[in-house]
């Protein structure tokens, strides 16, 4: 079930397209339906090489069918358009949801349920508990934005004569690295913007900055992450709406920088606006287990590991790439709420302080537990046992034979 009128989450309604630009010499991947999805994109010519290291940026348009036919190869009856507004609880455990669409107001009952929202939605309409940061101390939202007409050899011929390192981030950001990471080339965007203030094209207010992605052979630069807004709750529809509107105004405002001061961007148009926010921070949910700033940074295993992931944190001024080869394990603990059984929760909500947000909340850490949630369901049922009392061993071994790396 989604709300949108297309599958494929942050790719495809926000136009993220690097499920993992983190891929510098050294990394190692998490394997799984991650790289599943990447493949198949491929396959499909919906990729481009990212352009600073083996990373592939994926076409979101042509995800939308890419999700597609996985769903229907995997036998998923869809329903888009579609948002739950309750959940239906029964002496402790999910028993299906409430919905809302243009058929109305609807029950789907079902035996397992997976809070893929990002927002933990579910358990939070199931009475979960959970946690989060006062809204001026989340991480921003984002208006991501893509352009026509831009001349591609010229930017690339700009770029290179330009290049960024991920210390000239802390003119604007300031990261907190480990210092490997300082000398890294990034498609970063930063200097142009102060260079346009000093013109007097846009207004010496704005805080724009952030990097480009895929430029294809037909001009189009997509994946502009230019625009970052703070102060906002999203699970607060008034703050949605207001950074709905102010970040289409400043991505008009970034189009202008760019097209007066970076060279190939001179005649470039708007293509389009992402569909949604991109929101990077929200509900957590108190689970099992909770993932700490240790657990992500040295290394952490766990007996109910669920999948790997590298040590790539990114937020609140962090910034670490897992250029060392460094991983941690993903332990099936982070994704049980505390409150009810038979859900389960994927994606950026799952159970887990501050700095372990910066690693989990990244997209190809929520195939990691999307993966893992899906595979526990279906043995949960299988087994006739909860997703509370799931054997764990029986979920690794079916993961392992998917191809996921566990340690």
């Amino acid at each position: 079930m989604e709300r949108f009128g297309c599958f494929g989450g942050v790719i495809t309604t926000v136009g993220m397209e690097t499920l993992a630009w983190y891929r510098y010499e050294g990394t190692i991947e998490s394997e799984g339906i991650g790289i599943e999805m990447e493949r198949l994109a491929a396959r499909m010519g919906g990729t481009t090489k990212w352009a600073y290291n083996d990373s592939q940026c994926l076409d979101a348009d042509i995800f939308k069918v890419v999700a597609d036919d996985l769903l229907a190869k995997a036998g998923v009856r869809p329903l888009l358009h579609t948002m739950a507004v309750e959940a239906i609880i029964e002496n402790g455990q999910i028993k299906g949801v409430i919905t809302e669409s243009k058929s109305g107001r609807q029950a789907i009952l079902a035996e397992r349920v997976i809070d893929c929202t990002g927002d933990a939605d579910i358990a939070h309409l199931a009475g979960c508990s959970y946690h989060k940061l006062p809204k001026e101390e989340m991480l921003g939202v984002s208006t991501v934005f893509s352009c026509a007409g831009v001349d591609r050899e010229r930017f690339l011929e700009y770029a290179q004569a330009h290049p960024k390192r991920y210390a000239d981030w802390a003119t604007e950001w300031t990261p907190a690295t480990t210092g490997k990471e300082d000398e890294l080339l990034t498609p970063y965007l930063g200097e142009e913007f102060e260079k346009a203030k000093q013109k007097g094209i846009i207004s010496e207010e704005m805080e724009l900055g952030g990097t480009w992605s895929a430029l294809s052979s037909a001009g189009e630069a997509t994946n502009l992450n230019l625009v970052y807004m703070k102060g906002y709750d999203a699970t607060d529809v008034r703050d949605l709406t207001e950074a709905s509107q102010r970040g289409r105004k400043e991505a008009l405002e970034a189009l202008k920088a760019l097209k007066a001061v970076v060279p190939g961007f001179e005649n470039a148009k708007l293509r389009n606006f992402s569909m949604t926010l991109g929101v990077r921070d929200s509900r957590k949910i108190n689970g099992r287990y909770r993932l700490t700033e240790q657990d992500v940074t040295s290394q952490a295993q766990f007996k109910d590991s669920i999948g790997i992931f590298p040590e790539f944190l990114d937020g609140y001024n962090i910034l670490v790439l897992p250029s060392s080869g460094r991983f941690f394990q993903v332990p099936y603990g982070s994704m049980v709420p505390d409150a009810v059984d038979n859900l389960l929760v994927a994606g950026r909500a799952v159970s887990g302080d501050r700095v372990s947000h910066t690693a989990m909340r990244n997209m190809m850490g929520c195939t990691v537990t999307g993966q893992g949630a899906g595979i526990a369901a279906a043995v949960s049922l299988r087994e006739q046992s909860s997703t509370a009392e799931v054997d764990v061993t029986a979920v690794q071994s079916e993961l392992k034979r998917q191809g996921v790396r566990l340690e």
